[in-house]
């Protein structure tokens, strides 16, 4: 099941029916959705990734995945999941348009990558990040990704980072 999360400023709690039409919003902002997967999809579309939320990733305890708030207002999507493409846990986070521009990105992805060492056990966390997305590739050197390569996926060219969990000194 997947925990609610607190940072200094965020509240990620698992999604309920009522945050479809945020969900979607975000989802069909072409400023956010052309970053998201395979890019902008239609409402119908959206509204049945939504519906997945709950009838395969939450019924069948699939990975984390989060509404994002801010003072009680939806701001963002965040997951932390396995994927094949690189062989680990990706993280994935989007925010909406008012929400950028103040830290809450770097703050959500840290979050999500805290909880991936401490509560998942992960040894590395990773980031896949369409190559003209500057901001979020940025922002994910800023907390300590690492890149590792570039590949094209699509005919687009996709940047990996990975953030190993750091060492713990034995003491």
């Amino acid at each position: 099941m997947t925990p609610t999360l607190r940072t200094a400023r965020l509240l990620l709690t698992p999604y309920v029916p009522a945050d479809e039409d945020d969900f979607v919003a975000l989802f069909q902002d072409t400023r956010v959705s052309q970053w998201m997967g395979d890019g902008p999809e239609t409402e119908a579309e959206d509204r049945a990734l939504f519906g997945r939320i709950f009838t395969k990733v939450y019924a069948e305890n699939k990975f984390d995945v989060w509404a994002v708030r801010l003072d009680g207002a939806f701001v963002g999507h965040a997951e932390i999941k396995p994927a094949k493409a690189v062989d680990g846990h990706e993280l994935v986070y989007a925010l909406a348009k008012s929400a950028w521009g103040r830290g809450l990105g770097t703050e959500l992805a840290e979050a999500i990558v805290d909880y991936g060492f401490a509560e998942l056990g992960l040894a590395e966390v990773h980031a896949t990040v369409a190559e003209p997305n500057v901001a979020s590739i940025a922002l994910l050197k800023k907390i300590g990704f690492q890149h590792i390569r570039d590949y094209e996926e699509d005919g687009n060219t996709v940047v990996l980072l990975t953030r190993t969990k750091p060492a713990t000194s034995a003491l």
